[in-house]
């Protein structure tokens, strides 16, 4: 078995998890080198894959100075820093692992498209969905024929409230100047989908949203600047950063995200919530991403769609896909199975998936699996139909950049490629 050799660039969150997940596979993958400013995240990757001092980096400028020493690069920076070492490594000849959005704009993810193709390198853009046991078999349903020519789509993405106030009113993804729009980041996911089940082209686009809820103008009476000074409302309030963040010792997610530290301990934990702006009220922060909103698409054959993102749930993904000759239903919950309804023998057949897939199990098992197709794909051993090439990528984000073109300027837009 050949084995890939990969750079990794960025260490937070995804680049760690792509890496863990690299270095599970049997012997799939080489990680050779790292780099990444916070010094416990990079000195993680780095014991655990036993990388040299010398390919240790706090800089991705310095690694790519080295010239090309892998297969593949892992580019899993902010939104608004993958282009420029995107645009290096490829020109080096590297293959890209790519984090999503591809870039924070429309120019430099066209940018990244071309450059790709021009050079003949391939990019796997990590709209990781697309890799779940859920959503490969609702597209293996469709593209049966069972129910049909598909008609109509209704999806809904639950980002949940807790989960929204984490990432996008207190976290690095709250504003949009440091990072994209809401769409863009959290939801490229989702249109990508819809594009794949779907198969054809997005013609006009037509979206609404705004946010609501997470402003200053929704903050209760004596609300503090900080949770942790003592908030008369924080008994009861499920965006109490101390109950979050501080007194549950079980959610590595957020300890770790907030603190920028693998194992934090309750010193880093109460300093990140004292300080900065993970411990702020929530109605209090510079967040001014939406906090919902709701897309009409029209693609080819007049086949509608009506996506909705919303933060105000639990959290998960609904799907209603309606067809010709009968009707899909499915959830991202991990337990639900897939609903089958036909015309023609008005019976529901219910199709199990396998447990674990909940969008909270590492998306579905969509992270594990863009991992393991990504081999397979790059040795030319691929079978499958996950896997996007760069211009499918990019058709979708320009979907995307539409949609918000269009709630900002309260038009029907006409999408361009």
């Amino acid at each position: 078995m050949k084995k890939l050799s990969v750079i990794i660039i960025g260490a937070g969150s995804r680049g760690k998890t792509y890496a863990e997940h690299m270095r599970n596979t049997e012997g799939k993958y080489e990680i050779v080198a790292v780099a990444e400013p916070v010094d416990d995240r990079r000195n993680f990757i780095k014991e655990k894959n036993n990388i040299s001092d010398e390919m240790s980096f706090t800089d991705w400028r310095p690694l790519l100075k080295k010239g090309k020493i892998a297969d593949i690069a892992v580019i899993a920076t902010m939104d608004r820093d993958h282009y420029e070492p995107a645009v290096e490594a490829l020109k080096l000849g590297y293959d890209l692992l790519l984090e999503k959005p591809i870039a924070s704009t429309r120019e430099e993810c066209k940018n990244i498209y071309e450059l790709a193709e021009k050079l003949g390198r391939k990019v796997i853009v990590c709209t990781v969905l697309r890799y779940t046991n859920l959503f490969k078999k609702l597209k293996a349903i469709i593209d049966s024929g069972e129910i049909g020519s598909i008609i109509s789509i209704t999806h809904e993405e639950c980002v949940g409230a807790v989960h929204q106030s984490h990432s996008f009113v207190r976290g690095n993804w709250g504003n949009e100047e440091r990072s994209s729009f809401m769409l863009l980041q959290k939801s490229c996911h989702d249109i990508d989908i819809l594009q794949w089940l779907i198969g054809k082209k997005c013609k006009k686009v037509q979206s609404f949203g705004a946010l609501t809820y997470f402003n200053e103008k929704n903050a209760p009476e004596g609300a503090p600047e900080y949770c942790v000074q003592g908030c008369p409302h924080g008994e009861d309030c499920p965006y109490n950063a101390v109950k979050l963040y501080y007194d549950d010792k079980e959610n590595i997610w957020f300890r770790g995200t907030s603190t920028k530290k693998i194992n934090p301990t309750d010193e880093d934990v109460l300093k990140i919530i004292t300080e900065t702006q993970y411990g702020k009220c929530v109605f209090k922060c510079d967040n001014n991403v939406v906090d919902h909103q709701t897309c009409n698409l029209l693609f080819e054959d007049d086949i509608t769609v009506t996506f909705s993102m919303n933060a105000f749930n639990k959290g998960g993904r609904f799907i209603h896909i309606s067809g010709t000759k009968g009707e899909l239903r499915a959830a991202t919950d991990g337990d639900s199975p897939i609903s089958l309804y036909k015309f023609e023998t008005k019976e529901t057949e219910t199709i199990d998936i396998t447990s674990g897939d909940g969008i909270t199990s590492g998306h579905g098992g969509g992270d594990f699996g863009i991992v393991n197709d990504l081999y397979d794909y790059l040795t030319g051993n691929y079978k499958g139909n996950s896997v996007p090439d760069i211009r499918e990528s990019y058709l979708s984000h320009a979907i995307v950049f539409d949609i918000e073109k269009s709630r900002k300027t309260g038009t029907v837009v006409d999408v361009e490629y």
